[in-house]
């Protein structure tokens, strides 16, 4: 049953949206519209477009378009399509006063003017970019997200809570069940897993529909274990500690922003209480954690 559903789950979160090559201009239609790193709301800001602004449009990205922005590293950003209008696009657009005149007035219509914290930068199609601030501004999105994760040295379900500092640093702590098996003895241990860490990401990698952020951590291993075993005795408690480091990454997609899946590779150090019941040496696993900030 875990099986089909995270096989579903992967594949409505892997189809990607639809991305379409785009042309033509967008006329911001509010006060000030967000423009992001990413097409999704929770990426960074890296500027603002005022009301009447004219820009680029390289490509619609479903409800986004990805727009000719000089001041991002990659010299480009995206913006809601709800924002404003696209001419000579595909994106559908409201009639414009000059589209109801009438065929015999000849109307003259003077460039729109930017607002007074926008800055008119032209760029090489030409089009005119207002830009309130020149530099990206510093920032960071999917802070703190909780979630699931199945896998490990040993097959195991587990829940836990990740918080990304306004950096490259995070801090994650991750509770497991285990349940392991001897072939010594024929006996079973049943082992509550508290894990603490502390990450560090690298760069991010931000395509049209996908945000990558790769990682690596390492931290603490609190077990209480339960071990039912014919040698040891019944229902023998047992509590120990160990360690582990760990490397992955972290995939969203603008379908969904707020979800992101984590695959981890992992090497735990762990003094097995008795031959057989080890939860230490690498591991696997699958995570997904749902960003409420």
């Amino acid at each position: 049953m875990i099986r089909h559903a995270a096989a579903i789950i992967i594949v409505l979160l892997l189809t990607p949206s639809w991305v379409t090559a785009q042309g033509g201009e967008m006329t911001i239609a509010v006060s000030s519209a967000d423009v992001h790193k990413a097409p999704t709301t929770t990426s960074p800001i890296i500027g603002h477009a005022g009301r009447g602004a004219q820009l680029h449009v390289t490509r619609n990205v479903g409800d986004w378009v990805k727009i000719a922005w000089p001041a991002a590293p990659d010299g480009v950003g995206y913006v809601r399509v709800s924002l404003g209008s696209v001419a000579n696009g595909t994106v559908t657009t409201a009639p414009s006063a000059r589209d109801t005149a009438p065929a015999t007035t000849a109307a003259v219509q003077a460039p729109p003017r930017a607002t007074a914290s926008a800055q008119v930068v032209p760029t090489d199609q030409g089009s005119r970019l207002p830009v309130r601030n020149p530099q990206p501004k510093p920032g960071t999105s999917h802070m703190f997200g909780i979630g699931a994760r199945l896998g490990g040295p040993a097959m195991g379900l587990g829940v836990g809570a990740r918080v990304w500092a306004h950096g490259r640093l995070g801090v994650q702590v991750e509770m497991s069940r285990y349940d392991v098996s001897s072939p010594i003895d024929l006996g079973t241990m049943s082992s509550t897993d508290i894990s603490p860490s502390v990450m560090y990401a690298f760069n991010d990698h931000v395509a049209d529909y996908t945000w990558l952020r790769p990682y690596v951590g390492g931290g603490l291993n609190f077990y209480h274990s339960s071990i039912n075993s014919p040698v040891l005795g019944t229902d023998l408690s047992d509590s120990r500690m160990g360690s582990q480091v760990f490397g992955g990454g972290e995939l969203s997609f603008a379908s969904v922003p707020q979800f992101a899946i984590s695959t981890e590779v992992s090497y735990r150090w762990f003094n097995a209480p008795s031959a057989g019941y080890d939860l230490g040496g690498i591991g696997i696993s699958v995570g997904g954690h749902w960003y409420v900030k």
